[in-house]
């Protein structure tokens, strides 16, 4: 437990003071940026190495292993969404970055950037959620215990309710102090961007449960219709939309591209859940 929860912490602190020694300090720009990243991720993965090799409380020990294919195998297509996801995430940001350079120029793919970064804040809630709730998902699956599973997937869905309408709420309030911290330096710029953040803002009400549903899957062992879902989701619906709606909407048609994405999505995960509750029980 002790080295699961310090050495990413120990990574983090290592990369942000690394960054600052290199970057504003040696004045070394990318390559001290990219030599930060490096020697934090070692220091992430030493620690691990240097507690499981000396005596510990731990029940986990390091021992000789031996290639299982099968469980390799299953475990691969399980994770299948998670590899689907963030392959998806590149191919639809750089799709994303052309559309705004053809309808926006540079300000638009700056936007972009600041929409991103402020959503990758908020959708962290709720793959938080999603991955915390996977091993007790798993957990009762596993046991059978179908009365466990049922409640725990409504009170999911009621707590992801709270939360989408909460950042919803939140995004439209903090829409200009987040966009003053980026682009503040340049009016026409901020106003695309609060234009941007007011639409894009609504894929908060969707995101969550779409997310959850693919989380629940992996947790029930269905690698395919997870990754369906997150391939669905975080590709297909956003390539058609991104390329459709700007052709009605133009720059809004991109800003709402990822709301219309997100309302497929979820309409696919509901789909997903229905046909599948048989089967699982819940």
């Amino acid at each position: 437990m002790w080295a699961s929860c310090s050495a990413p912490g120990a990574a983090g602190l290592t990369n942000i003071l690394l960054d600052a020694l290199f970057v504003a300090g040696f004045r070394w720009g990318l390559v001290g940026a990219a030599a930060a990243t490096a020697l934090s991720q070692c220091v992430g993965g030493v620690l691990p190495l240097v507690y499981f090799s000396r005596p510990n409380s731990s029940l986990l020990r390091l021992t000789r292993t031996e290639f299982d294919g099968k469980a390799l195998a299953r475990t691969c297509a399980n994770g299948s969404s998670e590899l689907m996801s963030n392959i998806s995430m590149s191919v639809v940001s750089m799709l994303y970055n052309f559309q705004l350079l053809r309808y926006a120029g540079e300000d638009g793919v700056a936007a972009y950037g600041v929409l991103m970064y402020v959503s990758m804040i908020f959708q962290a809630i709720f793959i938080g959620y999603s991955v915390g709730a996977a091993p007790i998902v798993s957990y009762h699956h596993g046991a059978q215990n179908y009365e466990e599973l049922r409640g725990l997937l409504r009170k999911s869905f009621v707590l992801i309710s709270i939360f989408a309408l909460a950042m919803f709420a939140e995004a439209e309030l903090l829409a200009r102090p987040l966009a003053m911290i980026y682009v503040g330096y340049d009016q026409d710029l901020l106003d695309m961007t609060l234009r941007a953040f007011f639409i894009y803002s609504f894929s908060f009400l969707f995101s969550g449960f779409c997310i959850f549903g693919s989380s629940f899957f992996t947790a029930l062992n269905d690698g395919p219709v997870s990754a369906a879902i997150s391939f669905l989701r975080t590709l297909v619906f956003q390539v058609i939309a991104v390329l459709l709606f700007p052709l009605v909407w133009k720059l809004d048609g991109i800003w709402l591209s990822i709301v219309g994405a997100e309302v497929m999505a979820i309409t696919v995960t509901m789909l997903f859940l229905a046909v599948k509750r048989n089967r699982y029980h819940y």
